[in-house]
């Protein structure tokens, strides 16, 4: 099974610095024309299903190449980025001034800290792992999913064997990550950029995964 995995573009609060978890900001203006041109880049492939987060950020990514395909985005809460519990809303600078504990511990990369009101890293990866096996259950191949940068590095993490603690991956807004996935999970590419390049969209997209 071939899986596409999406970061959703850029979004509000991508551009303003803000945890957004799973608040629902729409995307930003530049997250908008990403969108296109992911749908330019992928419209082409004979794609099987496109499945979403139900976030707003995820679904406006998702829609100009679901309509290009004809189809219509599946849903799946599993899918929803991490619940960041007292960080959602704010920047780093000011969870360093309210919430400096809770902030510093979240930063030693302890797999297990979880957020006040929120979820851990290992959480978010067995969730992770969870949807995206269900979805190679499904049997529609290739098949695209939209989701959030926690969520899919979390994801990755945990169907590639990589420690907890460890966090090598960041994905970049509107990036494409392609993963052939028979008998072994592939990872094949990761953190694709060239379809937004080739598209003349800006690539200073914000990198916080949450």
């Amino acid at each position: 099974m071939i899986l596409y995995l999406v970061r959703h573009g850029e979004s509000a609060f991508n551009a303003e610095g803000r945890i957004q978890g799973q608040l629902d900001p729409p995307l930003s203006p530049l997250g908008l024309r990403q969108s296109q041109a992911l749908a330019s880049a992928l419209a082409g492939q004979k794609i099987g299903v496109v499945y979403s987060s139900p976030l707003l950020r995820a679904m406006q990514t998702a829609a100009p190449l679901a309509k290009a395909l004809g189809l219509v985005p599946q849903t799946d809460n599993r899918l929803l980025e991490l619940n960041a519990g007292v960080f959602q809303g704010l920047t780093w600078a000011e969870i360093n001034q309210r919430l400096p504990a809770e902030g510093n511990a979240w930063k030693s990369q302890n797999p297990d800290y979880r957020i006040p009101t929120g979820e851990s890293r290992r959480d978010l990866m067995h969730r992770g792992q969870a949807a995206l096996e269900a979805i190679r259950e499904a049997g529609h191949s290739p098949a695209v999913i939209v989701a959030h940068g926690g969520l899919l590095t979390a994801a990755l993490k945990a169907l590639l064997g990589v420690p907890a603690e460890r966090n090598p991956f960041t994905l970049y807004n509107a990036s494409i990550s392609q993963v052939d996935w028979q008998s072994q999970f592939k990872l094949i590419t990761l953190n694709q950029l060239d379809h937004l390049q080739a598209a003349g969209v800006d690539l200073r997209t914000r990198t916080g995964d949450l």
